[in-house]
């Protein structure tokens, strides 16, 4: 990656990891356990989901980079950053993903689930700061989006994580959000 896509990247990872970290800042034990619905995330959930799916993301990228190269599949890659950084984050459509990424209360202590989150960010953010691995020229499947190359997917991360930042924004302005005050429990 050029010194353009890697800034680029440092920045969208640096900027979606704060946006999650105000996001729950202070919340009480019952606000980051709400759920405004059956069928609907806590914000506990949100942050796990992303954890979880940056973490099966990092691996997927170094088990692939261990692989040959594939130019071939930049033909069906090209033009997708800005697809990823445009549509990725939007919350106009609903998505399900697989069930290994959805959340389960893995972590049920939330200050644990933001110790795994802080330690998943910074292993991405340190990979893209130092690969020098030709990520262009290797990709694998996204189920919605296709085949993504590499940095593709370390875009995806970043944009991953403001969609679902998003998502607890929203599950924080129900109307039956717990609105008192109070420090995390």
């Amino acid at each position: 990656m050029d010194k353009a896509e890697r800034d680029l990247l440092l920045v969208h990872l640096a900027e979606s990891r704060e946006m999650l970290v105000r996001a729950v800042d202070g919340l009480s034990g019952e606000q980051q356990l709400f759920r405004p619905g059956e069928d609907r995330w806590s914000v506990a959930d949100c942050v796990e989901h992303i954890t979880i799916v940056e973490d099966s993301t990092l691996k997927a990228i170094q088990r692939v980079l261990q692989g040959p190269a594939r130019p071939d599949q930049q033909a069906e890659t090209s033009g997708k950053d800005a697809v990823i950084l445009d549509r990725v984050p939007a919350r106009g459509t609903r998505v399900k993903g697989p069930p290994q990424v959805m959340p389960s209360g893995r972590w049920p202590d939330f200050e644990e689930l933001l110790r795994q989150f802080e330690a998943t960010r910074e292993r991405t953010l340190r990979f893209a700061a130092v690969t020098q691995a030709d990520l262009r020229s290797r990709a694998f499947p996204h189920p919605f989006l296709g085949p993504l190359d590499c940095y593709q997917w370390l875009l995806f991360s970043a944009a991953h994580c403001e969609r679902h930042v998003r998502q607890l924004e929203e599950v924080k302005a129900d109307s039956a959000f717990p609105r008192g005050l109070g420090a995390s429990a």
